[in-house]
């Protein structure tokens, strides 16, 4: 374990109701949620296959489902196989694909703390080239932040 110099730091407490990361965890923080939108981006879009992949009930499936569309990540489209009435697809909205970095991100913590024994991690995600994607904290200037620990949060004042 590292000694930690403790580094004096003024708080000012943000309400939960003032947060946008509580917000952005109560919109979509559950598991479930997050592994429908992960099948999306994975371009699993019928019902049925998500429940398949996922081992998900229907119940709590449409009940996601309607929860991900009302909160504008996922729209529906009708789609219709020979011979079959008319069913439901789900795809990204643009307020979805927003969301990528943050799944992409929380996919290579998984991948960098996560990983036990010899079970690797299968999901990758990357360019239709072929070229696999990562994030990165950037600053303002556009240099790329190489040391977490010099990140301080501060609040914006009213």
């Amino acid at each position: 374990m590292r000694d930690k110099q403790e580094v004096p730091v003024s708080h000012t407490p943000v309400p939960v109701s003032e947060c946008a990361l509580a917000k952005a965890i109560g919109k979509i923080g559950d598991t479930w949620s997050l592994l429908i939108l992960r099948e999306v981006v994975c371009g699993v879009g019928r019902f049925d296959h998500i429940r398949e992949d996922l081992g998900i009930t229907r119940s709590v499936l449409s009940v996601r489902l309607a929860r991900l569309v009302e909160e504008g990540l996922l729209e529906h489209y009708y789609y219709r196989e020979p011979g079959q009435r008319s069913r439901k697809g789900y795809a990204l909205t643009e307020k979805g694909r927003a969301l990528l970095p943050v799944l992409i991100a929380l996919r290579e913590w998984g991948g960098n703390y996560l990983e036990q024994g010899s079970s690797r991690l299968r999901l990758q995600l990357q360019t239709k080239d072929g070229k696999r994607v990562r994030t990165q904290l950037v600053r303002e200037d556009g240099t790329v932040v190489d040391d977490v620990s010099s990140l301080v949060a501060t609040v914006q004042a009213d």
